[in-house]
């Protein structure tokens, strides 16, 4: 017999960022006793208070600052899990960060694809959460990242992320795999189908939200 999933909501919450239908086929991963399938991508404290995702994705192009991570654990209902560097901040200052982030109560810290061996090893002597690298490509040595500490992968190739996602899986049968899912439904369940357990979102800006927002008043006007 098919359950009946109650639904609660209110006039003045229920208008939220829905993630995909689809991601619910993948199989999610169980992260210090949370069980995540659906991660929205941004660091916009709007979206982040108005979604429906399992868990925050929260990395950025500039330097990562305790005080947006603060900004944005704060913020959030779900768990985070929160970029720390990789690129140009390496060494001694992203472990700093990563310790910082845990305090703060980050589920995870997210390294990205840059990150030197060594700096992952330091953070990973230094947190007890789980560290998320990024992988951009096939080329990267997936053996020397879980060697040195990584817990989960996080696969951001752009097009080709169910090529790279299909064969770290077949190398790794065990490993965690976060992926983008791409734009749509049918690239979402490629890259489960592929073998990622969990799916990042990109959801529309702020901007292109109020857009159809002031589109929709503005049509209500010419109805009176």
């Amino acid at each position: 017999m098919d359950r009946i999933i109650p639904a609660v909501t209110s006039v003045l919450r229920g208008n939220i960022i829905k993630m995909p239908e689809v991601i619910k086929e993948a199989s999610g991963i169980d992260i210090l006793g949370k069980h995540i399938q659906s991660i929205i991508f941004t660091t916009d404290l709007v979206l982040i208070r108005n979604n429906n995702a399992d868990a925050i994705m929260a990395v950025y192009p500039f330097t990562a600052q305790p005080i947006i991570t603060h900004a944005i654990i704060s913020a959030a209902d779900q768990p985070v899990f929160i970029g720390v560097g990789g690129g140009t901040t390496r060494g001694r200052r992203v472990v700093n960060l990563a310790l910082d982030a845990e305090f703060q109560g980050a589920l995870g810290v997210v390294l990205n694809s840059p990150i030197d061996n060594h700096s992952l090893k330091m953070v990973r002597q230094t947190v007890s959460i789980p560290i998320i690298v990024t992988v951009i490509s096939q080329e990267e040595n997936i053996e020397a990242r879980l060697a040195n500490g990584a817990d989960i992968l996080n696969v951001s190739a752009g097009p080709s992320t169910p090529q790279v996602v299909r064969e770290i899986r077949k190398n790794y049968p065990q490993v965690p795999i976060i992926a983008t899912g791409g734009p749509n439904n049918d690239s979402i369940l490629k890259t489960i189908e592929a073998g990622a357990n969990a799916i990042t979102y990109t959801p529309p800006s702020n901007a292109e939200l109020m857009r159809h927002l002031m589109n929709k008043y503005r049509s209500t006007l010419t109805n009176f």
